[in-house]
């Protein structure tokens, strides 16, 4: 499964209720993000509002463009967006992926974990 991780600046003032908001996300708009494709979608926080999320999706741009055609997310963006140094939260900077343990050592002839869940 695909795997994208992507970066946000949080404002520092506003850390707090942030983490406020992301405690309890509206149900549609969870609805949202899982029926436009978004799977195990994390986000991490650091305290100088460093944020850093990672999802897994066939097509981010595709899952993006499907959740932004939804009211609720229409609703939750602009509701966030002041928590955002950019003014908004789709100003997001895409990481490359550098180092992966498993493909490693596959390519190695070695047994690579499990993912997690999975009872093989």
């Amino acid at each position: 499964m695909p795997r994208s991780c992507f970066t946000l600046q949080v404002r520092p003032d506003r850390l707090a209720e942030y983490r406020e908001r992301h405690a309890a996300v509206w149900p549609d708009m969870l609805r949202a993000l899982r029926d436009a494709g978004w799977r195990d979608y994390q986000l991490y926080l650091r305290d100088d509002g460093l944020l850093v999320g990672i999802v897994e999706t066939d097509d981010l741009s595709a899952a993006q463009a499907a959740v932004d055609a939804t009211d609720v997310s229409a609703r939750w963006e602009a509701s966030m967006a002041p928590f955002f140094e950019t003014g908004d939260g789709r100003g997001k900077a895409g990481l490359d992926l550098v180092f992966d343990l498993s493909a490693q050592l596959r390519a190695a002839g070695e047994t690579a974990p499990a993912p997690m869940g999975d009872p093989s």
